[in-house]
């Protein structure tokens, strides 16, 4: 309850800290179940890192790199000629000008379900009061009944390599490069570092990547790397895995990065005109407040949570903050979960069907189990599968790289896990998301009627393959 002197203005049952996906989204679902709800954030617009300088502007680049790709080398065999010129600056401006219409669409929502944006930096005073400073460094302070951190991640930084976002740059400044480096050097074989060395790639620039480890995008599916990291080094990628990165020397005309490999080994020195430091994100709470108000974190410093709630009494964390897969689709399903918990209803995030998805050519999408996981659980399954060579929409769309893997359990046929590589799949992997949500078994899909011809035939195609009754086209 707000005290005597606290006025009407500055008085909620919300407060979110943190305008990306699971703040904006918290602060939409608060509005619509009529919480007074305000979101605190510092940008000058909403939608965080992703929208921003993040999910959005990245799928943007992607996007135009493989029109522009195409048109050079895929057209003239569809029998259509031509000659295609990068005007970098004009494909900055267009995926500029998206973001910014995206923006405003969240501010339009925002004002539709009464929704307040405070602009400033949000701190947690006490579990009841958020101290917000503005750009101009007024000071506000707000009473809540509820404060919900959402203030998402940032890259992970490594030692020796410091990003100057001209010669050493993050995933942000990988965004605006211009003009294409001649050589770019990606450290990390993750999603992030993919998606962003597929664009530069496409556009020019020779790539390549730096992995500590021994294989690209750890903890997705073994095979689906395998085929993936042969499709990416056919496009002209070169791959160092197993190897690590010591140091990285920035000058006016490039960058000598010194790595070695991780088993020991000599040193060697790689030189670019920009290295990509790609090997992850970390939380971000720095300056919110979490040790003066009493919030534990973990080693790693993500924020501890049980369905939502902090070790404090009226704080709750949501997203990045939290542990668990740092996508935007997860933090906007905790959102909503988390404000229909505080509004008295039952929220709930099923963490066993929240898909990844490589927005790359081919692209890459997954849900549930791996292979490796069940066998190291001991869980007996069976296996069905389709390559796309054998679709008849992808085969005369030229786009029959990669197949579609269904997981199923061996006694009761339910879908454990669904892995694909191939064209649009970021697209199809929703439909088993529902079908495990439903607990489906790879026969109700198998004998669910799809359209023909598409490319989803692969979907029902590598489900008929778990019992041995594909029909290839």
């Amino acid at each position: 309850m707000a005290d005597a002197e606290t006025t009407p203005d500055t008085s909620y049952d919300v407060v979110i800290i943190g305008g990306g996906p699971g703040g904006y989204n918290a602060a939409i679902r608060a509005g619509q179940l009529g919480l007074k709800v305000a979101c605190v954030e510092k940008r000058k617009t909403l939608g965080g890192t992703c929208l921003n300088v993040g999910c959005i502007p990245s799928k943007a680049l992607l996007h135009t790199s493989e029109m522009f790709s195409a048109a050079g080398k895929d057209f003239a065999g569809l029998g259509i000629k031509v000659t295609p010129e990068l005007d970098l600056p004009q494909m900055h401006k267009q995926k500029d000008d998206s973001v910014g219409q995206l923006t405003k669409g969240i501010e339009f929502l925002f004002k539709k379900n009464k929704a307040e944006w405070i602009k400033g930096a949000g701190v947690i005073v006490s579990p009841t009061q958020v101290k917000v400073t503005g750009e101009d460094g007024a000071e506000r302070m707000l009473t809540t009944r509820n404060v919900v951190i959402a203030t998402g991640s940032e890259p992970t930084r490594i030692p020796g390599v410091e990003v100057d976002q001209k010669r050493i740059v993050d995933s942000t400044g990988a965004l605006t490069l211009s003009p294409v480096p001649k050589k770019l050097v990606v450290i990390g074989a993750g999603i992030i570092g993919l998606e962003l060395g597929s664009v530069w790639r496409r556009l020019g620039a020779e790539v390549e990547v730096v992995e500590f480890l021994d294989r690209i995008i750890p903890g997705a599916d073994a095979e689906v790397a395998t085929t993936f990291q042969r499709s990416l080094t056919k496009q002209g990628f070169k791959f160092r895995l197993s190897t690590k990165v010591t140091g990285a020397k920035a000058a006016k005309d490039g960058v000598v990065l010194t790595v070695e490999p991780v088993a020991g080994g000599p040193a060697e020195a790689i030189t670019a005109d920009v290295v990509l430091v790609a090997v992850g994100r970390r939380p971000f709470t720095e300056g919110v407040g979490l040790e003066a108000a009493g919030v534990k974190t973990d080693k790693r410093g993500f924020i501890e949570t049980d369905h939502y709630k902090t070790s404090v009494p009226g704080i709750w964390a949501i997203g990045d903050v939290t542990t668990g897969p740092m996508l935007a689709h997860k933090a906007e399903d905790e959102a909503v979960a988390c404000m229909e918990i505080i509004a008295g209803k039952a929220g709930h995030v099923n963490y066993d069907i929240i898909p990844g998805v490589i927005y790359t050519s081919p692209e890459v999408a997954w849900v549930g189990k791996t292979e490796e996981e069940l066998k190291a659980a001991g869980v007996a399954y069976k296996v069905g599968k389709f390559p796309f060579t054998a679709n008849s929409r992808a085969k005369v769309n030229h786009e029959a790289e990669g197949f579609v893997k269904v997981l199923a359990d061996a006694k009761t046929d339910r879908v454990l896990g669904v892995h694909m590589i191939g064209p649009t799949v970021s697209e199809m992997v929703g439909e088993y998301c529902v079908a495990m949500e439903f607990s489906a078994a790879s026969e109700d899909v198998a004998r669910t009627c799809h359209p023909h011809p598409t490319k989803s035939e692969a979907l029902r195609q590598a489900a008929m393959g778990v019992e041995g009754w594909t029909m290839q086209a």
